[in-house]
C-alpha cells in the first residue's frame, strides 16, 4: 500500500478520490486533453524528429521535482537581450514541450488500461480496509466486558494451581536429590558384588540427573563427588581386569568388558589387559620360584624378596628344580589359557555383535563398534607372540641359573620332557616356534649330551673289556622295535611323571634289569635261572632266537635313551645321531680288533676283509679311537680337544680264550660277538626311517653314508673273524707234510688214492665234531656255519694246490694221481657238507689240467690265472711242464711269470 502512495505521489496524485475530483488541476500544467491528444496524435509527426527533439532537452531538467526550470532560464538569459534568439530560443522549447507532451499523451493513453483497474483494486482494498476496523472494534468491546466480568476469587483461584504445581515440582526435585545423595551407598553394595556393569550405569544416571539438578547448591558437591565414585569404580575395574590373567571366568570378564563398554573405553581395557598378562607373567615366576627358594632355605628371611629374578633362580637348589620348574610352567600354561580364552570371548562376542549390527540402522554405532572390534582383534593377535616371547624368556632365563650338567639322564629328560610340552603348548598358542626356547635349550642339550655320551662310551668300553662273550637269552620276537619310545601321537598330560624306565626293552625291565639299579647286569645270567625259565619262552638254540650279550643289550638300551632325547628336542636330532653312530662304531671296531684282526693271515693274501670294510675300520679309528697311550704335554690345544673326543681302544678281556683247539679258538665267543653285531645292524635299519624322518635335510647325506657305509658292513666282519677259525681249525701243516712224503714220479697209474686225502678228511670230521659240540652251547647261524666250512675248504683246497707246488718230480702218471687224490676228496667231503658248489674246486682242477697245456696255450694261461702264486706257477713250468717242453721255451714261460709278480713288487 505504502508503495502505491508513493507511485501516486510521484505521479501527482494524492490518493484515488482526491485524483478523480482534482483532474482540473492538471489544467495548471497544461496537459492536453483529448481533443488536444487527438489533434497532437493526428498531426502529422516524425518520431526520429521527435526523438532527437527529447534527447536535446537538458539534462538538468529531469534532475529532482523540486527544480524551478523558470528560474533556470532567466539565469540563462544572457545581459544583452536579442528578441529574434529569444524568439528562436522560445520556439525551441515549444517544439521540445511539444515533442515531450505528445509522448506523455501516447504514454498515458498507452497504459489508460492498467491505470483503471489498479483504480478498481486500490477501492476493494480500501473496503477491506474499513470491515477490518469494523472487527478490531468489535474485539476490543467484547474484551472489555471480559476483563470486567472476571473477579478477585477467580484469579486466586489460579494462583494457588500454578503454586501448586511449582511445590509439586519441587517436592519431586527434592525426591531425586535425596535419592542422589543415597546413592553411594547402593554403589558400594553393587562393586561388592562385582557388578560393575551396573554400578557405572547407576552412576552416570545420577550424573545425568545431577546435571539437570546443578541448581541447587547441595547438587554441586554431590556431582564432584559422584566423579570421584567412577574413577574409584575405574580403579576397581583395572583390578578386577588384572584377575583374568591368571584364572579367566567368562561370567566375571563379560561383567568387566560390559562396564568398559559403558565408559568407552574398550580399547584402553585391552591395553591395560596385555600390561596386566605381562606383569602377570613377571609375577607369577617370581612367586613361584620364591616359593621353593624360601622353602629349602629353611628360613623366613627376606632377602630373596628383594633379590632379582635371574639372581633368584640361582638359588634354586638342584633337588626342587625340576618340580619347581613342573610349577613354573604349569603357572606360565595356566597365564597363557587365560589369554586363550580371552581370545575366544572376543571371538563369540564380535560374532554375536555383527548379527545384531546387521539388524539395526545406527550407522555411526556400528562403525564405532567395527573399529573398536578391529582394534582389539589386531591387539589380541599382536599379544600372542608378546605373551609367548615373554614366557621363552622368563623359562630361559631360570634353565640359565643352574648347571644342567649336574643332573642324571633321567632327570635331564624330564627337564626336556617338561620344556618340549612347554614348546608344544606355544606353538600351538601362537602358531610360531619356539626360537628362544629351542636355542637355549639345544646349547645345554648338546653340551649335556656330549658329556653323557663320552660317559656312556667310556661305559661301553667297559662293558666290552669285561664281557665274556656269553649268550644272553632273549625271547625270539625281541627287537629294538620294543623299546617304549615317548611318541608325539601319545596323549599325555602336560606335566605326566617322567618313568625312569621307559626306555628299556619290556624283556629287560621283566626279566634282565636290576629292580633295585634299573641297570642291566654286567654278569652273565647264571644257569640255574636259566633252568628255571620256561622253555617255551627262551631256548639257546632256538632256530630264530636272537645272538646277543649283555653288553649289545646295554648299547640298545643306549639306543633308547638316545631316540629318546631326539623325540624330546628334535633340534638336535643331527648330534644325537651323531652320538648313536659312534656307539655302533664303537661296537663294530671292538668287535673287529678282539675277534678279526689277524696280521698272519692278511699278509698272505688270504681272509683279507673288503675295502669298503677296511675304509669303514680306518675311519674310526681316526675319528673315534685314541691310540695314545698319555698326552703329550706339548700337544696344541686343538689336539687335546680332539683327544677328549675319542675313546682309548678297548682290549679283550683275560677270561676269554680264543687259543684252545678244543673251543675251535673261541668259536662261541666269536659267534656270540659276531651275531651279536649283525643283530644290532639289523636294529638299527628298523630304525633307519625314524631317524631320517627327524633328521634335517642338509644332515641327511651323512645319515645315507653311515648306513650305507657303516651299517651295511657289519656282517662282512663275519669273513675276517670266522677265517682265523679257519685258518686254524685243520692241521694244514700236517697235511703238507703228508704230500711231501708222496712219490710223485710213478711209472703206472694208481688206483688207491693217498693217505693224506684220509688225513684231511679226518680234520675235517674232527672239525664238524667240534664245531656240533659248540653248537650246544651256542646257536650256529646257517650263514656262519657256511661260512666255515667256505674258508676251510677254501684253505683245504689252496693247500692242497701248495702241496703239488711243492712236488720235485712229477711223471703223466702221478699227475693222474693227483686228480685221483682230489677228486676222492671232493666225493668224501660231499658227505660232510651241503655247501655247493665245493669253494675252490676249480682251483685246483684248473692247475692240475695245466700240466697238459701246450708251450703257447701255458703262455697265455699264465697271464691269465693270476691268482696263483709265483711259487706255484714256477714249480708248474719246471717241474711239471719240464718233462716235454725245452729249456728257451722253459726261459720264456718263467720270464712271463717274472713279469706277472714284477708289480707285486
Amino acid at each position: 500500500m505504502q508503495k502505491i502512495k508513493s507511485l501516486m505521489t510521484r505521479q501527482g496524485l494524492k490518493s484515488p478520490q482526491e485524483s478523480l475530483s482534482d483532474l482540473g488541476a492538471i489544467e495548471s500544467l497544461r496537459v492536453p486533453g483529448k481533443e488536444e491528444f487527438r489533434e497532437l496524435r493526428e498531426q502529422p509527426s516524425d518520431p526520429q524528429a521527435e526523438q532527437e527533439l527529447i534527447n536535446s532537452i537538458e539534462q538538468v531538467y529531469f534532475s529532482a521535482d523540486s527544480f524551478d526550470v523558470v528560474k533556470y532560464e532567466l539565469e540563462k538569459l544572457p545581459p544583452v537581450l536579442n528578441l529574434q534568439e529569444l524568439e528562436a530560443y522560445r520556439d525551441k522549447l515549444k517544439q521540445q514541450q511539444a515533442a515531450v507532451s505528445k509522448k506523455v499523451a501516447d504514454l498515458i493513453l498507452e497504459k489508460q488500461p492498467a491505470y483503471v483497474k489498479e483504480l478498481e483494486r486500490v477501492t476493494s482494498l480500501q473496503t477491506g480496509l474499513q470491515l477490518a476496523a469494523v472487527i478490531c472494534t468489535n474485539g476490543r468491546r467484547h474484551l472489555n466486558i471480559a476483563k470486567e466480568g472476571f473477579t478477585q476469587a477467580s484469579l486466586g483461584l489460579l494462583a494457588n494451581q500454578r503454586k501448586r504445581q511449582l511445590l509439586i515440582g519441587l517436592l519431586k526435585s527434592l525426591r531425586t536429590i535425596k535419592t542422589l545423595q543415597r546413592t553411594d551407598v547402593r554403589l558400594s553394595e553393587m562393586l561388592e558384588e562385582e557388578d560393575y556393569p551396573g554400578a557405572i550405569q547407576l552412576c552416570l544416571e545420577c550424573q545425568k540427573a545431577a546435571s539437570t539438578f546443578k541448581h541447587y547448591s547441595c547438587i554441586s558437591e554431590l556431582n564432584s563427588k559422584l566423579q570421584d565414585t567412577l574413577e574409584q569404580i575405574e580403579e576397581q575395574l583395572d583390578v578386577a581386569l588384572s584377575k583374568i590373567c591368571k584364572n579367566f571366568d567368562i561370567n566375571h570378564y563379560t561383567k568387566v568388558q560390559q562396564a568398559y563398554r559403558l565408559l568407552g573405553k574398550t580399547q584402553t581395557a585391552m591395553d591395560q589387559l596385555h600390561m596386566h598378562f605381562t606383569q602377570a607373567i613377571h609375577n607369577t615366576v617370581f612367586q613361584v620360584v620364591l616359593g621353593y627358594v624360601e622353602l629349602c632355605a629353611g628360613n623366613t628371611d627376606t632377602k630373596f624378596q628383594k633379590l632379582q629374578y635371574k639372581d633368584l633362580c640361582t638359588h634354586v637348589t638342584p633337588d626342587s628344580y625340576i618340580p619347581c620348574l613342573a610349577d613354573l610352567c604349569k603357572a606360565l600354561w595356566e597365564v597363557m589359557l587365560s589369554y586363550y580364552r580371552t581370545m575366544e570371548w572376543h571371538e563369540k562376542h564380535d560374532n554375536e555383535d555383527t548379527a545384531s549390527a546387521s539388524e539395526g540402522n545406527n550407522m555411526i554405532g556400528t562403525e564405532e563398534t567395527n573399529f573398536d572390534r578391529g582394534y582389539i582383534k589386531k591387539k589380541l593377535e599382536h599379544g600372542l607372540t608378546r605373551i609367548w616371547q615373554d614366557v621363552q624368556l622368563k623359562v630361559k632365563t631360570y634353565l640359565l641359573g643352574t648347571d644342567l650338567s649336574i643332573f642324571k639322564y633321567d632327570d635331564f629328560i624330564f627337564v626336556l620332557d617338561i620344556i618340549s610340552r612347554l614348546m608344544q603348548v606355544g606353538e600351538e598358542f601362537c602358531g610360531s616356534k619356539s626360537e628362544v626356547l629351542q636355542e637355549s635349550i639345544r646349547k645345554q642339550s648338546v653340551n649335556y649330551f656330549k658329556n653323557y655320551h663320552r660317559t656312556r662310551l667310556d661305559e661301553l668300553r667297559m662293558f666290552l673289556e669285561n664281557e665274556t662273550w656269553e649268550l644272553c637269552p632273549v625271547k625270539s620276537n625281541f627287537s629294538i622295535l620294543q623299546l617304549h619310545y615317548e611318541s608325539d601321537e601319545q596323549e599325555k598330560s602336560a606335566y605326566q611323571e617322567y618313568d625312569s624306565d621307559s626306555d628299556v626293552p619290556e624283556e629287560l625291565k621283566r626279566d634282565y634289569v636290576d629292580e633295585q639299579t634299573g641297570d642291566v647286569p654286567v654278569k652273565s645270567v647264571s644257569r640255574e635261572t636259566l633252568k628255571s625259565r620256561k622253555k617255551s619262552d627262551y631256548s639257546l638254540n632256538k632256530v630264530n632266537a636272537p645272538i646277543l650279550t649283555n653288553t649289545t643289550l646295554n648299547v640298545i638300551r643306549l639306543v633308547g635313551k638316545y631316540m629318546q632325547m631326539m623325540n624330546i628336542l628334535k633340534p638336535i636330532a643331527f648330534d644325537v645321531i651323531h652320538f648313536m653312530s659312534q656307539l655302533f662304531d664303537y661296537y663294530l671296531y671292538a668287535i673287529y680288533t678282539f675277534f678279526g684282526r689277524n696280521d698272519s693271515l692278511e699278509s698272505t693274501g688270504l681272509g683279507l676283509s673288503s675295502s669298503r670294510l677296511r675304509t669303514t675300520l680306518n675311519r674310526i679309528q681316526e675319528s673315534l679311537i685314541d691310540l695314545e697311550v698319555s698326552a703329550d704335554p706339548t700337544a696344541t690345544l686343538t689336539a687335546a680337544e680332539e683327544r677328549k673326543e675319542k675313546v682309548p681302544s678297548p682290549h679283550l678281556s683275560h677270561l676269554v680264550v680264543l687259543t684252545s683247539g678244543d673251543t675251535l679258538y673261541g668259536l662261541a665267543e666269536r659267534v656270540v660277538a659276531t651275531e651279536s653285531l649283525v643283530f644290532l645292524a639289523e636294529q638299527f635299519e628298523f630304525l633307519q626311517p625314524h631317524l631320517d624322518a627327524v633328521m634335517p635335510a642338509v644332515k641327511k647325506p651323512f645319515l645315507q653314508q653311515f648306513y650305507s657305509q657303516t651299517v651295511s658292513t657289519a656282517s662282512e666282519l663275519r669273513k675276517p673273524i670266522y677265517w682265523i677259525v679257519a685258518g686254524k681249525a685243520l692241521d694244514y701243516e700236517q697235511m703238507l707234510l703228508l704230500m711231501a712224503n708222496v712219490k710223485w714220479d710213478v711209472k703206472e697209474i694208481m688206483s688207491q688214492h693217498n693217505i693224506y686225502v684220509d688225513a684231511l678228511l679226518k680234520e675235517f670230521e674232527q672239525f664238524n665234531r667240534r664245531l656240533n659240540e659248540v653248537s650246544k652251547r651256542v646257536r650256529i647261524p646257517l650263514p656262519v656255519s657256511n661260512i666255515l666250512w667256505e674258508h676251510c675248504i677254501r684253505l683245504a683246497n689252496r693247500t692242497i694246490v701248495e702241496g703239488y707246488a711243492n712236488v720235485k718230480k712229477c711223471s703223466n702218471e702221478g699227475r693222474a694221481l693227483m686228480q685221483l687224490d682230489f677228486q676222492q676228496f671232493l666225493m668224501k667231503l660231499e658227505k660232510l657238507t651241503d655247501i655247493r658248489p665245493i669253494p675252490d674246486k676249480e682251483f685246483v682242477e684248473t692247475y692240475i689240467k695245466a700240466y697238459y697245456l701246450t708251450e703257447n696255450d701255458m703262455e697265455r694261461w699264465i697271464k691269465e690265472h693270476r691268482e696263483y702264486s709265483t711259487k706255484q706257477l714256477t714249480n708248474l713250468v719246471n717241474v711239471c711242464l719240464g718233462s716235454h717242453i725245452n729249456k728257451k721255451a722253459r726261459q720264456k714261460l718263467l720270464a712271463a711269470i717274472d713279469d706277472i709278480d714284477r708289480p707285486k713288487r
